[in-house]
């Protein structure tokens, strides 16, 4: 089975098929340039970029290369244009809102993590359909009455929706988001959902990375991973 590759379009490129692993990489070199920036660090060579994250400057040359042509030969980059450029393709250049969909320990958690907002993500709802959730403070947001729904996205301008409810209710309440006009689904339910080919749409399955990582643990040094 060949990579998973992700769809991208910019204005200056035409559509072309990106893989996964190097939009990963890339949230990884934002990370990673952000944090430069706030050092004072103006340069930095994709050979310093690989040591740092522990892939090869070939490997970040070729991630970079999807997107266009960055810095120049001999000099590296500058860490504030590459932050900039880098956050344009993630979409991190824009605010997205978003509601979380389910107040329990997952949905709470997400509301409360702080990095989101840095990033553009506001969490601007957070909707449960228990009458002992509802209308609690967490956060600085206030649990809302799923039953709201439709109502509450289109008053929120809600961009993503993060679906954190029980497997029972994931497909239900997705029925109910799709029909609204968000752009993007996370789902945190252990269980595949269906939606319309217009959305896009991510599998966050916590176990299945706890698998993938111990996987990796055991069989550290038998061979050279890619």
């Amino acid at each position: 089975m060949g990579r998973k590759k992700i769809r991208h379009y910019d204005s200056d490129s035409p559509l072309m098929q990106v893989p996964e692993s190097t939009i990963r990489r890339m949230s990884m070199y934002y990370r990673l340039i952000e944090t430069l920036v706030a050092k004072g660090v103006e340069q930095v060579s994709s050979d310093e970029i690989g040591a740092m994250q522990g892939f090869t400057s070939a490997q970040v040359r070729k991630d970079l290369s999807f997107f266009g042509s960055f810095g120049r030969r001999g000099l590296g980059y500058n860490t504030k244009d590459l932050k900039r450029q880098i956050a344009a393709i993630l979409g991190l250049d824009h605010v997205w809102n978003v509601a979380v969909i389910g107040a329990g320990s997952i949905g709470s958690a997400l509301v409360q993590y702080p990095e989101f907002a840095d990033h553009g993500f506001q969490i601007r709802l957070l909707l449960d359909n228990d009458p002992g959730k509802i209308g609690r403070q967490v956060g600085s947001l206030t649990v809302k009455d799923i039953v709201r729904l439709e109502i509450e996205f289109e008053a929120a301008a809600i961009d993503v929706a993060i679906i954190a409810v029980p497997v029972k209710a994931a497909q239900i309440v997705t029925d109910r988001v799709v029909t609204t006009s968000i752009r993007g689904i996370l789902n945190f339910a252990p269980c595949q959902i269906i939606i319309p080919p217009h959305l896009v749409m991510r599998q966050e399955n916590m176990a299945l990375e706890l698998e993938v990582l111990t996987y990796f643990i055991r069989n550290k040094n038998r061979d050279s991973i890619d």
